[in-house]
């Protein structure tokens, strides 16, 4: 027993991160190389897998249904976060204040953040329908005219950005109020003495103290908007045509409808390395501020 308790404090710095370490091979490492083997075979599911090497990125970069996902996919994640950004810094700007029930009004505006993405994406379609949703009622009762909204090509991606943007600007708005709140309100105070408005109190205090923060949830939303699958599969299944097919939905379709894991391993490696050249770019841009 001794012996045990002197061999655990003398190696203490590598047993205690190991089981760390374990989880990450386990269901990051491991996975990654699987797919990455997967993505040099031909394998059709049910069939027998042939090795062509690099042949399925040969044909993703000459696919132009796979460079129509990747301009959806930066056309929905370019869209989606900037608008999420400046709504949760209105929003995160509005709760840094007091108001009669603002407890109250601060649980219902993060609802849509905790509520399941599957049934958001559900009950939006409905409210998307052309024919019977609610959303076209209120369009009518304010004398405009009918949308065909998910169901029209070009409105589509910007139909799913409005979900997109409803669900998590209160994520952006919660990190953000959390900033906010740390700043000293000795800033504002010598501010106002010193005769300055409220904007450019809030544009020369508030912008630079949480500047840090601000890059923070720019990379928490944009690394996760570029993987959004939930609630563009649900809504539209990449539809109409292919007007909202991101790269996500097509490495889905073409694993789990056309059967073609190689090529479905392909694009998902593509996404992987898009996503984290997004990410690593933020976080240069984060470093610097």
């Amino acid at each position: 027993m001794k012996s045990f308790s002197a061999f655990v404090d003398k190696n203490a710095r590598f047993i205690f991160p190991l089981p760390a370490v374990l989880a990450i091979l386990v269901l990051i490492v491991a996975p990654v190389v699987t797919n990455f083997v997967l993505s040099l075979y031909d394998y059709f599911v049910g069939g027998r897998a042939v090795y062509i090497g690099l042949e399925n990125y040969q044909r993703a970069f000459g696919d132009a249904r796979v460079w129509n996902g990747v301009r959806n996919t930066f056309y929905f994640t370019f869209t989606a976060v900037p608008l999420q950004l400046v709504l949760g810094i209105a929003i995160a700007t509005l709760f840094n204040r007091d108001f009669p029930g603002k407890g109250i009004a601060r649980t219902v505006i993060l609802l849509p953040m905790v509520a399941t993405p599957v049934a958001i994406a559900l009950i939006w379609a409905l409210m998307f329908n052309p024919s019977l949703g609610v959303l076209n009622y209120f369009l009518e009762s304010l004398g405009l005219p009918r949308s065909l909204w998910v169901a029209q090509s070009n409105l589509a991606i910007p139909s799913l950005v409005l979900v997109d943007t409803w669900q998590w600007s209160p994520m952006i708005a919660l990190i953000l109020l959390a900033a906010m709140q740390s700043v000293p309100a000795e800033h504002y105070e010598a501010a106002r003495i010193d005769g300055a408005s409220g904007w450019q109190s809030f544009w020369h205090i508030t912008i630079p103290s949480i500047r840090s923060a601000i890059v923070v949830a720019l990379i928490l939303r944009a690394v996760d908007a570029l993987k959004t699958f939930d609630i563009i599969y649900v809504i539209t299944e990449g539809g109409p045509g292919i007007a909202s097919e991101t790269l996500n939905v097509l490495a889905f379709k073409t694993g789990f409808q056309f059967f073609h894991a190689g090529y479905a391993a392909t694009l998902l490696i593509f996404l992987m390395f898009t996503v984290l050249g997004i990410a690593i770019l933020l976080n240069v841009i984060r470093r610097r501020v």
